[in-house]
């Protein structure tokens, strides 16, 4: 056994490291550079809002138009009459339910990531909207986020947030719509533009309209608002790539993401043969562009019980958004 007074022998001092701090006077130059990228970054998400707002407005004013007159949205009229909504602006107001519904509802989705990004000290854009001459007037939402983020917690919320918020606002304006929509037999029979019927939308059709069927049901322009909404939480919830999804996914399980990435890749493939076109590009996309996903600075922390619990909601709220054939086009 070994003598203690080896051990009271030990030094008791310690070494203190030096640290020199130095104390830089601030850059004007950098300072100044950073407020005109923060000003150029804001007009440029200003523009893109209101050219999504025209564009979503002129496309709910053909979907208001046909609900008035009792029929579903006409494939070749909502292109033709383009260039008359915007020779008469005043006719655009009647696209406010639907642009208004929803620009709030992808809004709401992309606020949702970037308060989670402030929340935890994430730079992020402010969110862009994308205008285009599409069914429904746009293309989406997204935010650019331009630091690393730091654990699998944070990575789960920012991931997370953006399809929660936009859920919980697109439900209750479809059951809403769906409540004051109107009735018109065999509507989806005779229609151009057949959309498709999320099982989110068939339970509240037979809560809120019993005895009715859906194919039977002339959507309000604020509903077709809301489907989109619920159709943008689908996608973003596909579990690959850089997808909110995606996201989840890897905060979950980290090493399975590329596996599963490339399986959902392969899957929409034949969804996109036999149901809807689009799957297939999706698949690309995902291939291409999405297959890689950011590593985590700290991606040993696990998740909590709560988040796990969080991920199997977002699960449920994919099989209630999620539609394989989303519109059909006769």
């Amino acid at each position: 056994m070994a003598d203690r007074s080896e051990f009271d022998s030990t030094p008791t001092e310690t070494l203190t490291p030096v640290v020199t701090t130095w104390d830089m006077p601030p850059n004007p130059y950098w300072e100044n550079l950073e407020a005109r990228k923060q000003r150029r970054s804001l007009a440029i998400a200003i523009l893109l809002f209101f050219l999504t707002l025209i564009s979503t407005l002129a496309v709910g004013a053909q979907y208001a138009s046909s609900y008035a007159s009792g029929q579903s949205p006409d494939f070749d009229q909502l292109f033709s009459t383009y260039a008359a909504l915007l020779a008469h602006p005043q006719l655009l107001l009647a696209g406010v339910p639907f642009a208004f519904t929803l620009i709030g509802i992808l809004l709401a989705h992309e606020l949702g990531h970037f308060f989670a990004c402030r929340y935890y000290g994430i730079s992020a854009s402010y969110p862009y909207f994308l205008p285009a001459p599409t069914l429904i007037g746009t293309l989406g939402a997204f935010i650019r986020i331009r630091s690393p983020i730091y654990n699998r917690k944070a990575l789960f919320d920012v991931g997370l947030a953006g399809p929660v918020v936009g859920f919980l606002f697109a439900v209750p304006a479809l059951a809403i719509a769906i409540f004051y929509s109107r009735v018109v037999p065999l509507s989806d029979a005779h229609a151009s533009i057949v959309f498709g019927q999320p099982l989110v939308m068939r339970l509240l059709v037979a809560v809120l309209r019993p005895g009715v069927t859906p194919g039977d049901l002339l959507l309000h322009p604020v509903g077709r608002a809301a489907w989109v909404g619920l159709f943008a939480t689908a996608l973003n919830l596909l579990p690959g790539g850089q997808l909110d999804g995606g996201h989840i996914l890897y905060s979950v399980a980290s090493k399975y993401h590329r596996k599963i990435t490339l399986a959902v890749a392969l899957l929409l493939i034949p969804l996109g043969l036999f149901f809807w076109r689009g799957w297939i590009l999706w698949s690309v996309l995902l291939l291409a562009i999405g297959f890689r996903h950011p590593p985590l600075l700290n991606r040993w922390e696990k998740l909590d019980r709560a988040r796990l619990l969080w991920a199997a909601v977002a699960v449920v709220m994919f099989i209630l958004s999620f539609m394989p054939m989303p519109v059909m086009i006769r």
